[in-house]
């Protein structure tokens, strides 16, 4: 409450309210961002609506501004036409079929309205908080168009009536017809097109000056444009009860059966480009077209939400005022069918584009100035309302290209209205008021679909916060809607159709490639969130089969060492987590752990989050960010590791650096932890991949050559096997080959070895050299070695291992307690110990001779043996990987990964 009032500038001082809230509230006033970014929800015109002393109720709130832009230019000088050419019966069927459409889309509008608050923007509002701002500003920006297209529409149409009915005022020569290829008595002529574009261009000039006077003005002089167009229709229903046979003009029948029974059928023939029927003409007209043609006529339902601000009631006089204009204008048109089908003979109909005038009583010249005044009056409102439309997009802040078009609350949409006006001028010079319609169709189309669809999403997903107060609604009504807004487009024109399709989707593509993200809670967020659940759901809590297995990685961030600060993570473990994703799918979970009490380090936390999702975003990795705060690293990940996740979705692999700094800065702590987090993830089945030389990983540039080798000591599930096919598929390692090697017991057992890998590896549609090596053969050549770096390794680990003994046996003796190691009593077989160091040894010759020269190696982790020092398996470790470059440890859990079957 109190940041609406400061936004609509309400003194707070005038308020009662709590002390804490008005020191708040009297303090320095916050500005309020632009955009709905970061998971606000800013409305296009921030904060609340601005209070005016005068507030508009349901009928001149919403049901007049709606009446006075459905009934316009088409029902006076083009209706007549349609009558005739399409007849009685399918005119019937063109007004109904036009007329549900807007009836559904205004029984979507009217449930998505009365769902809270409407602010300003209109249909692009309601679209863009309901189906994301991608969509709310693709089709807000086509709903702009339309509105401009408009405009001109109505330009036209007051110039074409001002030319009929002062012939004199033409410039030009007018274009004189033949009907049917007979002469008539009185030859039938149509206003040039040059006048057309000349008076066309001169009256819009002269509406952008209104429009520059502010809203204001036009507000006053706009409901005096409604007088003329209810006086115009009186008249014409009073002149055609009053017609007689050829009176007032020839053609007239008045209200005759006989002439309801000729003009039941259709006569679609030929016309010229005016729409004068003309057997060399190049326009021929069916059904589809006509819809084309008519829909204008409904369109104007979206006048009354425009208001909101003004309005009372808005929960109340949307729906009403906006379904009682569309059923009120809907029964005018059918009840006219009727009508001008008895009234005059077909030829009639066809010729005389303005029979309305001509049958109009007790003053037919009056109609000219209400015709004129009713289309400039929704001229002047399109030009109007399509610059504010094209601000309040703008304001968003989602696309920077329309930042020029941004203005201030309160303030007028100049260079809004001067493009506006350009666009207008466009559609003038064109100068063919049917060949217009059909391309204000189609916007208008595109924006009563996004509201049905709108309104169908969020009626289909029925999240808490959908509770609009009008309740005649439902899911499959607005699918109708939706359904029968695009079967009206392809009615039209199907080359139209795909032509306003692409432009939408190309801005929808430009919006999501250069636009600025943007949270308005819309459908599409709560469709993935119920998707998800429904998916988590029907995964259940059993084993993933091998064949659906995916790698959900947890990267442990927490470093073995220092980062450099606002680092919340090493750089390369990103870059490593997007090498186990296939072709980018998949998910990561980045954590870390922050030592200390939770409700004194909660903020630190949140922070700590912000700063890793955003460090995740700028390495372009799929993941999320968790921080957890705990007293120890030890406690914290046994909490995660148990905790992380839901259901099938747990992380199965726990990531990590190997801590190759321990020794070097006397970290003495890190072997008991770096132990305990391994055996967590042994005791919670959780797969564990160790980076050694994470520093050296490379990126995505960094192309990589030569061999992925494996040393395949023990079953993992075909975790390393899984992993190597991975990399494989990064443009890294693509250039690589994958070497197998696998140890044999006797000579004579590496070829049967070395056939069953293969088959197995066959079988699994992997690639790889498989390379036996012999006990006898690992033997002899760690036994023939001369010292190296491997033996000068073990030498010093042999001495440090004694010397820690020593230290533990004579702290033992003088406690006069058994041996005892981080914490705990420990047993430590001696030689055990040696067997580890001679086993770690050979593997770490081996590796130094075969693959030295490998892009990376992956070698089995071995458990951390029983009562055993931490301090001697970092040992173990350390001589386990001494002097590779590039190493992975991989250790597997208790299932299978990979699968022989199909």
């Amino acid at each position: 409450m109190s940041f609406g009032m400061e936004s609509s500038g309400r003194n707070p001082q005038n308020y009662r309210q709590p002390l804490s809230l008005s020191i708040c509230m009297m303090g320095e006033q916050i500005q309020a961002p632009t955009s709905p970014r970061d998971g606000e929800n800013i409305s296009i015109t921030q904060g609340l609506p601005k209070t005016t002393d005068v507030k508009s109720g349901t009928l001149m709130g919403v049901f007049i501004p709606c009446l006075q832009n459905i009934l316009g230019i088409i029902y006076f000088i083009r209706f007549t036409w349609i009558v005739g050419m399409a007849g009685i019966g399918e005119s019937l069927v063109l007004v109904s079929f036009c007329g549900l459409c807007t009836f559904l889309t205004s029984i979507s509008l009217s449930a998505i309205a009365t769902n809270g608050a409407m602010k300003g923007g209109g249909p692009y509002y309601l679209i863009g908080r309901a189906l994301g701002p991608e969509v709310g500003v693709s089709i807000g920006l086509c709903f702009f168009l339309g509105n401009a297209v408009a405009g001109a529409l109505y330009v036209l149409g007051a110039v074409e009536t001002f030319l009929n009915a002062v012939p004199a005022a033409g410039l030009f020569r007018e274009t004189v017809t033949k009907v049917n290829g007979t002469t008539v008595a009185a030859p039938i002529q149509s206003p040039s097109s040059h006048d057309l574009q000349v008076y066309g261009i001169i009256v819009t000039i002269l509406l952008c000056f209104i429009v520059f006077g502010g809203v204001k003005m036009i507000n006053r002089v706009a409901p005096a444009f409604l007088i003329p167009v209810l006086f115009s229709v009186v008249s014409i229903f009073l002149g055609i009860f009053v017609a007689r046979k050829n009176d007032p003009s020839d053609g007239i029948t008045g209200l005759s059966l006989e002439s309801f029974k000729e003009n039941w059928s259709s006569d679609y023939q030929m016309t010229n480009s005016a729409g004068i029927p003309d057997p060399l003409g190049k326009v021929y007209w069916n059904f589809n077209a006509l819809v084309g043609l008519f829909f204008p006529a409904v369109t104007g339902i979206m006048a009354g939400s425009n208001r909101s601000a003004s309005l009372k009631d808005t929960q109340r006089s949307i729906p009403i005022g906006t379904l009682a204009a569309t059923l009120t204008t809907t029964a005018l048109y059918l009840v006219s069918v009727l009508l001008f089908g008895a009234l005059a003979t077909r030829e009639k109909l066809l010729t005389d584009r303005l029979l309305t005038a001509t049958v109009a009583w007790p003053f037919p010249a009056l109609i000219y100035v209400g015709i004129i005044l009713s289309t400039l009056g929704a001229a002047l409102q399109s030009l109007t309302g399509a610059p504010r439309l094209l601000a309040a997009i703008a304001n968003d802040d989602i696309l920077p290209i329309l930042n020029y078009f941004k203005v201030a609350d309160g303030s007028e949409p100049y260079f809004a209205t001067l493009f506006t006006a350009f666009l207008c001028i466009g559609c003038v010079i064109i100068g063919n008021l049917d060949l217009i319609t059909p391309t204000v169709t189609m916007f208008f189309l595109l924006c009563y679909a996004g509201v049905n669809l709108s309104c169908f999403l969020l009626d289909l997903l029925d999240a808490p916060s959908w509770r609009p107060r009008w309740r005649f609604h439902h899911w499959s009504l607005s699918l109708l809607g939706a359904s029968l807004c695009v079967v009206i487009m392809f009615l039209i024109s199907w080359s139209f159709t795909i032509v306003s399709l692409a432009l939408a989707s190309l801005l929808y593509y430009y919006v999501c490639l250069r636009g600025k993200a943007g949270d308005w809670g819309d459908g599409f967020k709560s469709a993935y969130f119920q998707l998800a659940l429904r998916s988590l759901r029907s995964l259940g809590a059993s084993q993933v089969h091998p064949k659906n297995w995916y790698p959900i990685p947890l990267i442990f961030c927490r470093p073995w060492g220092k980062l450099p600060e606002n680092v919340p993570c090493h750089p390369k473990l990103a870059d490593f987590a997007n090498c186990m994703k296939k072709k980018g799918r998949g998910m990561s979970i980045f954590v870390s752990i922050l030592d200390g009490d939770y409700h004194e380090r909660v903020e630190d936390a949140k922070s700590a989050c912000k700063q890793l999702a955003t460090y995740i975003d700028y390495k372009r990795c799929e993941g999320v960010a968790e921080i957890v705060v705990a007293p120890t690293m030890s406690e914290g990940f046994r909490g995660i590791v148990q905790t992380m996740g839901l259901g099938n979705l747990k992380p199965n692999i726990v990531v990590m650096r190997y801590p190759e700094i321990w020794r070097r800065e006397n970290l003495i702590e890190i072997p008991t932890t770096f132990v305990g987090i391994i055996n967590d993830c042994i005791d919670a089945n959780k797969a564990v991949v160790i980076v050694k030389g994470l520093d050296e990983w490379p990126n995505e540039f960094q192309r990589q050559y030569g061999t992925i080798d494996l040393y395949w000591i023990v079953r993992d599930g075909g975790l390393m096997l899984l992993l190597s096919q991975l990399l494989l598929t990064k443009e890294t390692f693509e250039s690589c080959k994958i070497q197998v090697f696998c140890i044999a017991e006797e000579d004579s057992d590496a070829e049967g070895l070395k056939a069953d890998v293969k088959k197995f590896l066959y079988d699994l549609r992997m690639q790889a050299e498989v390379i036996v090596i012999t006990i006898k053969s690992w033997d002899t050549q760690v036994e023939g070695a001369q010292p190296d770096e491997s033996m000068e390794a073990f030498t010093a680990a042999q001495g440090r291992i004694a010397s820690y003994l020593g230290e533990m046996k004579a702290a033992a003796k003088s406690r006069g307690t058994t041996l005892m190691a981080d914490g705990k009593p420990v047993s430590v077989n001696e030689q055990q110990v040696g067997k580890f160091l001679n086993t770690t040894l050979k593997l770490n010759s081996t590796i130094l001779r075969y693959s030295r020269m490998a892009a990376v190696v992956l070698v089995s982790l071995p458990p951390p043996p029983v009562d055993h020092p931490a301090y001697f398996y970092m040992e173990y470790l350390d001589l386990l990987v001494e002097n590779v470059p590039r190493l992975l440890i991989v250790r597997g859990y208790r299932r299978d990964v990979v699968t022989l079957f199909t």
